[in-house]
């Protein structure tokens, strides 16, 4: 059975009279100083719990050596080494080979089988099988491995006696691209785009109060898909358990808060006589600059994430963030010119106004 990512592979033979399973793993390395390995959760399909064999090049010799790990959440937090011991399951005998016999050698690409007889538990056919790769071993310990999006995805549940491999969430990719799609519209554009009306359009007296319409309209149009991007990658982290995006996941939380916010404030907008109107504005102010420059930062992290840090999608979403910024620069750059014109014509008309006096002064006392 071909497994869905790191083109990794797997073949078995279950012995239902005893529960036995011969199974055999099909990697690739990534470093002539790498590790590939794979294992089995007995209670859920994520890498926390996994009981699993690792092979690698033995740091001594050189040779191909297989042991094994059970990969615990102070593992995943990097909290402690990696350090191999028994098993939570029923590990019979384990051993692996390079793909090429015994001429074959450790380079980036090398294929490895890894194979195994374990003992399941009775009346259970299901696994969750996990597998992953990295690029380093220190001391017998392997080091963290690539955190793509393939490579956090790698795991699978398979039915060892049907031979039925479950579906995982197959429409996790189109959730993700709709995910990615819609928090970049919102936050990383209209966003921006509604804090740049309200800047530059509202003190234009030919449009009059419609800049506060438009500005309204997009940041809760903004809002409301924002909140759909959101909802989705709340259902993204529960339909991935095990997969956590730390600093993508607190800035969208922390983006998300903002944007609530501030649209709350729109009930709480005081009139312009009143006397706390003007810290109203400094709120406003503050809280809708810091939610616009997470929402971008943040749709970044998102391009890293899913893995698309040099494809079109984010060149595309780069030149209109582009174009957005360089209007700004355009009309800020206005605003200064017709603020110095105003000032300019405001002191030549004090000017006039104090030398007319004068001279009016000058003539009277003659």
């Amino acid at each position: 059975m071909a497994l869905p990512t790191q083109q990794a592979s797997i073949a078995w033979t279950f012995y239902t009279h005893n529960t036995t399973l011969d199974i055999a793993f099909f990697g690739n390395f990534i470093s002539p100083s790498g590790w590939v390995g794979f294992g089995i959760n007995p209670n859920s399909p994520e890498m926390t719990g996994t009981s699993a064999l690792i092979a690698f090049p033995d740091p001594n010799s050189g040779v191909l050596v297989v042991l094994s790990y059970i990969l615990d959440s102070t593992v995943k937090l990097q909290k402690t080494q990696l350090l191999s011991r028994p098993l939570d399951i029923h590990l019979v005998e384990s051993s692996a080979i390079l793909y090429g016999g015994k001429m074959a050698t450790i380079h980036n690409g090398a294929a490895v089988q890894i194979y195994a007889t374990i003992k399941l538990e009775p009346n259970e056919t299901k696994i969750n099988l996990v597998w992953n790769r990295g690029l380093y071993v220190q001391s017998y310990s392997p080091t963290i491995h690539p955190t793509s999006v393939n490579d956090l995805s790698s795991v699978a549940t398979v039915d060892v006696l049907s031979g039925v491999s479950a579906p995982h969430h197959e429409n996790t990719y189109t959730m993700k691209n709709v995910h990615g799609v819609l928090n970049a519209i919102s936050w990383g554009l209209l966003l921006p785009i509604g804090a740049v009306t309200a800047r530059y359009f509202r003190h234009m007296k030919s449009v009059g109060v419609s800049w506060f319409y438009a500005h309204a309209g997009i940041q809760l149009s903004a809002f409301v898909l924002g909140t759909t991007g959101f909802a989705i990658g709340i259902r993204l982290g529960d339909m991935s358990p095990g997969v956590v995006y730390g600093i993508h996941r607190n800035l969208g939380i922390a983006a998300f808060c903002l944007g609530g916010l501030q649209t709350l404030a729109l009930l709480f907008r005081p009139k312009t006589t009143n006397k706390f109107r003007k810290y109203w504005k400094s709120y406003h102010h503050f809280v809708g600059y810091g939610c616009v420059v997470l929402g971008v930062v943040n749709v970044f992290q998102g391009f890293e994430v899913m893995g698309l840090s040099g494809s079109y999608a984010k060149l595309g979403y780069c030149l209109a963030l582009s174009t957005t910024i360089g209007a700004c620069v355009a009309l800020e750059v206005n605003s200064w010119v017709i603020f110095c014109r105003k000032a300019k014509e405001e002191n030549m008309r004090r000017e006039g106004f104090v030398g007319g006096f004068e001279k009016e002064s000058v003539s009277s006392n003659k």
